[in-house]
């Protein structure tokens, strides 16, 4: 058994090098199943027994903190909206809001969620979306994990990343030592690209906002990436995944470290892949001060 197979098998790559079926997914690293055998005792893939079927009851209960709905205050529409697709520019300044609240943060998120993402009708994929994707976990979270867009699953649950991609990047997040409810996850765009494809670029501007204010609202430490279109859309840049995974880079005074997203993975199936998704991780963990998890050998 390789060395980062142990280690981000997660054994979270302890994964199996009996071989695993190449995956034809959407062009896009999208969050669309990629469905396949592997070992029983592969940790990261959840294998397609009805005993690994994702249903809401097997995550880790997130804490719910009560809101006073009189106290609401609709958040104001940010300017980025009224921006030309041609003209627009992610911003690059530090934050300069004061760090909220947990009580506040989680009243700004459900106000942001209720009041303007589930009922927005900004862009074309409102038409074929089934519910809106707003984003989970912990508001005061030290890392989030920005994906690209929601997948089929994520379409008819509401929730991100709880296809097969998503149950390994549960497995990621697991190998980190951590739980699920310990980051928070969400994507660029709020509603699922027909057929899985890369969310057009004024798709994204139109969306963006709603992601700034997340980001802003829980002011993680870190953000890691997943994959292509996160990355190069946070970095504002056109160089290639391979030369921008694995590397620090600096975004509004957040930490941003790119690295491929789940589907890939799956679809990617290597050695290779598998021990630069840990290699990115454990970086992450380092620039937080936390431990990296040491595994046993099997």
């Amino acid at each position: 058994m390789l060395r980062a197979e142990r280690a981000l098998g997660i054994d979270a790559v302890v994964l199996s090098t009996t071989g695993m079926p190449v995956h034809r997914a959407s062009s896009s690293e999208s969050e669309e199943e990629c469905v396949g055998t592997t070992s029983r005792n592969d940790p990261l893939v959840v294998s397609d027994s009805p005993s690994h079927s994702l249903r809401r009851s097997t995550l880790r209960p997130q804490p719910v903190v009560s809101v006073d709905v009189q106290k609401k205050s609709e958040i104001p529409k940010p300017s980025l909206f009224n921006t030309p697709v041609n003209d627009f520019k992610l911003p690059t300044e530090p934050f300069t809001s004061p760090v909220l609240s947990k009580d506040e943060k989680v009243l700004r998120l459900q106000t942001l969620d209720e009041t303007q993402v589930r009922g927005c009708t900004k862009c074309r994929l409102h038409e074929t979306r089934t519910n809106t994707v707003f984003g989970e976990g912990n508001p005061e979270a030290r890392i989030m994990f920005i994906g690209e867009g929601p997948g089929e699953t994520e379409d008819l649950q509401g929730r991100p990343f709880v296809g097969k991609a998503g149950q390994l990047l549960d497995r990621m997040i697991q190998a980190m030592g951590l739980n699920r409810s310990d980051v928070y996850i969400c994507n660029i765009v709020k509603c699922r690209p027909p057929n899985n494809r890369e969310p057009a670029p004024d798709e994204v501007a139109t969306c963006t906002p709603y992601l700034l204010e997340q980001i802003e609202i829980v002011r993680p430490e870190v953000i890691i990436t997943l994959g292509r279109p996160a990355t190069q859309f946070i970095l504002q840049s056109k160089l290639a995944m391979n030369r921008l995974r694995g590397q620090w880079h600096l975004w509004r005074g957040i930490s941003i470290m790119p690295t491929y997203h789940p589907a890939y993975l799956l679809r990617n199936y290597t050695a290779q892949t598998r021990g630069a998704v840990w290699s990115d991780l454990k970086q992450v963990l380092q620039r937080l001060g936390l431990s990296v998890p040491k595994r046993s050998e099997e």
